[in-house]
């Protein structure tokens, strides 16, 4: 059968665009088609990320703004469908950042909706038409905004995505991405392969959306040799069409007035089973809500008598605090600001006590009122101290230590039960004054999520609890993870051995001698913190960013920093023996008489750092960045410096070889020169300033680089 070809209009609107038109004349049109997908999908991906990472280069500056809540928006709802980690969600950021990132979510939208528009009025999107092909209906005619819609958003996407996300799910694989992509990947393929088994040679999208894709000059089909201007091929479409929709269609009056029997004992059964439904469920609602209301007034009369009872007089101190304890076992909303209240306000010890336990016993749904009065009562005491009398302050601290230690129990009795909680600016510190004495000790204990910005939380322990857990999906580093925040927390002293943190916030933490040892804290934020003193004996903290922090005298031995940020940190006369800082910033820091023998510092970014006095003995520094160091009157006997950069680092006075014991006051007295480590070899010395022929001669002799070498 010949094929000729579609309208001459298509042909004109093609020579129009002549210049954009790709040669592909002899290139098949499943060809075509996969060049065009690829481009359409560029287009969009690269409409999304130049503006995003234009807007990283653009939040640099100083960050004065909040971000836009379309962006917000947005990047939570991608965290969660694809299980991405979404950590500071109310982020400031330059203007400029904020224009570009709304960009990045507004462009893929417009460049999507046109061309679709293009796709449903003229069969083309933009890359369909450099590339020479159309879609089509049935006819020959555009498809559409229906078939379009149906082809491209249900059948090309929405199915295989959708498909492929649930597998992700179903098959455990979540929240891998890696994963994710290649199911999806594997789907569209799928949908693509079904052409081998049409009849038209169609993909999976183009038999649900009705439409074929013909080259566009031609307006022939890739396997199929008849074109949409034959007449006879239209009709023969068409009736195909026709006959399969009359064979399917169903009408119900010919089939009523064909089974009037039927359709008659059917709706009367209908009917009747409606009616009784109807009657029965009534029945069923009415008794409830009676049921409910009787209840209500029991539960309303025992509030009551029990308030009645807490206004008795002081002689009968043991009712009232039956009444307190059981005002915790009702279920009335009123109860709790009730009690709370009243420790606010109570004077009897006894009585203060019961209702701490009555308000533990309500369990976490008291924690936002309890820490309004902690907070309240907290700043009272702090009044009182400038002018109460002792039996007014005796009295407030007891109430004081009430709500901490009802705190506390809600928070280690109801463990993983507290998630989310904000417990920011409470006062759980310790206190050793007499009868209102109270340490918070809240070990193995799963308070991931809570918040305590501002906390005070000094001399508490926490050891071997966790900060840092999964939310709902189960998995740790998706969109839901549960992340506590301690910024601005008091935790001097605090004992927090084998904690569990992750990515824990603790932005200006006071953590002054808080004992870390062990602790996972991998990715956590800390900046600006004070660890001054601090036990980190085998703390992992890779990946953390610590810049700013202060670190002065902090034990650091076996510690695990490789991958952190420690720009400007202030880590002077540290111990940290054996440590790992490889690849870590370590730029502009200062480790003025720091202990690091031993430790590891490869690939470490340390430009600028001081690192004057320090003990570098047997120190890695394998490819490390050293450019204007300072490596004043260090002791970098047996250090490893192959790779490293040294360019405008200072060496006045550095000790680079071992010396006798008697000698160790001077630089180079009488070195061990037949010792050769080669840790100096092939290293460039040219650069590095104020070296003293000693040192040219050591360096030389051990390999290493200098202009000096040659001559001697």
């Amino acid at each position: 059968m010949t094929s000729p070809t579609v309208s001459s209009d298509i042909n004109n609107s093609n020579n129009s665009d002549a210049s954009w038109q790709l040669q592909s004349k002899q290139l098949p049109i499943w060809v075509r088609r996969c060049g065009a997908w690829v481009t359409e999908v560029s287009l969009i991906v690269v409409s999304g990320t130049v503006p995003f990472y234009l807007g990283q280069l653009g939040n640099l500056g100083n960050k004065s703004v909040p971000l836009n809540p379309i962006v917000t928006t947005t990047t939570e709802v991608i965290a969660k469908i694809l299980g991405l980690p979404l950590r500071n969600s109310y982020q400031k950021v330059t203007p400029l950042a904020n224009l570009f990132w709304s960009g990045a979510v507004l462009a893929p939208i417009v460049i999507v909706g046109w061309q679709l528009y293009l796709l449903a009025i003229t069969g083309q999107t933009s890359p369909k038409r450099w590339f020479e092909i159309r879609v089509v209906a049935a006819l020959g005619t555009s498809p559409g905004w229906k078939k379009t819609l149906i082809r491209e958003g249900l059948g090309k996407w929405g199915l295989p995505m959708g498909t492929a996300y649930l597998l992700w799910h179903l098959t455990g694989a979540f929240p891998a991405l890696e994963v994710l992509l290649a199911l999806t990947g594997l789907v569209l393929l799928g949908d693509t392969v079904l052409f081998r088994f049409s009849k038209l040679h169609r993909t999976g999208h183009d038999q649900l959306g009705n439409t074929f894709v013909v080259d566009a000059r031609s307006g022939k089909l890739e396997y199929n040799p008849f074109s949409f201007d034959d007449a006879q091929t239209e009709t023969s479409v068409a009736t195909m069409v026709l006959t399969n929709n009359k064979s399917t269609t169903f009408y119900l009056w010919p089939w009523i007035k064909k089974h009037p029997g039927i359709t008659f004992v059917t709706v009367t059964t209908i009917g009747i089973v409606s009616i009784l439904g109807t009657i029965f469920g009534t029945h069923v609602y009415i008794q409830h809500q009676t049921n409910w209301r009787e209840f209500k007034q029991q539960d309303n009369d025992m509030f009551l008598a029990l308030v009645d009872k807490l206004s008795l007089t002081a002689t009968e101190t043991s009712q009232r605090r039956v009444a307190v304890l059981a005002l915790g076992s009702t279920k009335d909303p009123r109860a709790i600001p009730l009690l709370v209240d009243l420790l606010g306000q109570e004077n009897q010890p006894s009585i203060v006590d019961g209702i701490q336990q009555s308000l533990v016993s309500i369990g976490p749904k008291v924690l936002p009122e309890l820490r309004h009065l902690n907070q309240a009562l907290k700043n009272e005491q702090d009044s009182l101290s400038y002018g109460g009398s002792n039996q007014e302050q005796l009295l407030v601290s007891l109430r004081l230590r009430a709500t901490q230690k009802a705190i506390a129990k809600v928070l280690k009795v109801y463990s993983g039960s507290v998630k989310d909680s904000d417990l920011s600016g409470v006062d759980l510190g310790q206190r050793t004054s007499g009868q209102a004495s109270f340490t918070l000790i809240i070990e193995n204990t799963d308070l991931s999520g809570i918040k305590f910005r501002g906390a005070i939380l000094n001399q508490a322990s926490f050891k071997n609890s966790r900060f840092y857990g999964p939310g709902k999906d189960n998995h740790f580093g998706t969109f839901d993870d549960l992340i506590a925040d301690l910024s601005g927390a008091n935790l001097i002293e605090a004992n927090l051995t084998g904690a569990v943190f992750g990515p824990v916030v603790m932005r200006r933490a006071d953590l002054f001698r808080a004992n870390l040892s062990q602790a996972q804290m991998a990715n956590s934020i800390l900046t600006k913190a004070n660890l001054s003193s601090a036990k980190l004996i085998e703390t992992d903290l890779h990946r953390a960013n610590l810049t700013e922090a202060s670190f002065t005298g902090a034990d650091l031995v076996t510690a695990n920093l490789s991958g952190a940020n420690l720009r400007r940190a202030n880590l002077s006369k540290v111990k940290a023996e054996g440590a790992r800082f490889e690849s870590s910033n370590l730029s502009e820091s200062n480790w003025q008489g720091a202990k690091l023998s031993g430790a590891n510092f490869s690939r470490a970014n340390l430009k600028k750092a001081d690192l004057s006095l320090a003990q570098l003995t047997n120190t890695n520094f394998r490819n490390a960045q050293l450019q204007n160091a300072n490596l004043r009157n260090t002791d970098l006997s047996l250090a490893d410096l192959r790779g490293a950069n040294l360019s405008g680092a200072d060496l006045k006075g550095a000790k680079l070889a071992i010396v006798k014991p008697a000698q160790v006051d001077q630089f180079l007295s009488n070195p061990l020169d037949t010792f050769k480590s080669n840790y100096l070899k092939g290293v460039n010395f040219n650069f590095a300033k104020n070296l003293d022929p000693n040192q040219i001669n050591y360096i030389c002799k051990q390999g290493g680089i200098h202009e000096k070498c040659t001559k001697n």
